[in-house]
């Protein structure tokens, strides 16, 4: 079948289309785009306001109509961080489905955790052994380690990119003080979760997943995308602790120059690379391999292994 997943996140709404059936690789087939940064349109009580809320009701509508140009049979839409912690998200929710008929299922961070593990675990394979997984999005850190398909711990941090950007650096450059500032934040937050895992035991392969992290890894060196998904790429903690500081001096403007940076994500980068630097050294990981599936496929995988359980 052609199944579309609508996965309204907190950067953007992303229709991905795959053709696939149970027990087989999902195949991409068209994927629909539009940064909408709903973690950016909060108001000061926490909601998103009617212009947000127009916004999202208009990018669903559009990738409604994407998916039907593209003979989809099913979507299944979810929602993550941005609506979930809208104080107005059962107003949001309901707009949604009124004026589009989308049903947005709201993921919790042990979802996202969850959901991005089987992904990463389905790529790799049982001969990877224990996994840690880290996600950084625009909303939340997802952290989730185990040896199955299911990890046996999985945290969600209020630690995305976008948030982080709009609540802590408002400037271009950012100020020095307010980097400080938010890299002790960081590490705070992270380091509290540290001990949960390490109990666990050291892993025998750390992954990473989401765009923060495969763009931190190109402008460290890595395979540019074009080359494809089975060229393995890897971040260094060495190498993402040199670039640091570059980031923190350079405008937006000066990091959209960057190999792989796009316009969209080069105001968040910083605050993604701190993320990424604190996650790294507080854990003890070198050096990880990026994944280039994530939460997108583990909801395709999910829905398909329900399928192919059904009579």
């Amino acid at each position: 079948m052609r199944l579309g997943v609508l996965d309204v996140g907190s950067n953007t709404v992303h229709l991905l289309v795959v053709d696939a059936h149970p027990g087989a690789r999902p195949l991409p087939a068209h994927s629909h785009k539009v940064d909408l940064r709903l973690a950016q349109l909060l108001d000061e009580d926490g909601a998103i306001g009617p212009d947000g809320v127009d916004k999202l009701v208009e990018v669903v509508h559009e990738a409604l109509r994407a998916a039907e140009d593209k003979g989809v049979e099913e979507i299944v839409p979810f929602a993550t961080s941005a609506v979930r912690e809208a104080s107005n998200a059962d107003d949001v929710l309901a707009r949604v489905r009124t004026e589009t008929g989308v049903e947005l299922t709201v993921l919790s961070g042990a979802e996202e955790a969850r959901l991005t593990f089987l992904a990463v675990r389905r790529w790799f394979g049982w001969s990877a052994g224990k996994l840690l997984v880290l996600d950084i999005g625009g909303g939340s850190l997802e952290i989730a380690y185990g040896m199955d398909e299911e990890p046996d711990t999985a945290a969600s941090l209020p630690l995305g990119a976008g948030r982080l950007t709009a609540a802590w650096l408002p400037g271009d450059p950012p100020d020095p003080d307010d980097v400080r500032a938010l890299r002790r934040h960081v590490r705070t937050e992270i380091a509290r979760t540290v001990g949960e895992f390490s109990r666990a035991g050291a892993p025998d392969h750390v992954v990473a997943t989401s765009k923060t992290f495969r763009q931190l890894a190109r402008i460290s060196g890595a395979a540019r995308s074009a080359e494809g998904l089975y060229v393995q790429r890897e971040l260094k903690r060495a190498s993402l602790e040199a670039w640091v500081p570059r980031l923190a001096a350079m405008t937006a403007a000066e990091r959209a120059e960057l190999p792989g940076v796009s316009e969209g994500r080069a105001g968040q980068l910083l605050a993604g690379a701190l993320v990424a630097e604190a996650a790294m050294d507080l854990f003890r990981v070198e050096a990880l391999e990026i994944c280039p599936w994530a939460l997108r496929e583990g909801v395709i995988l999910r829905r398909l292994d329900h399928m192919g359980h059904q009579p």
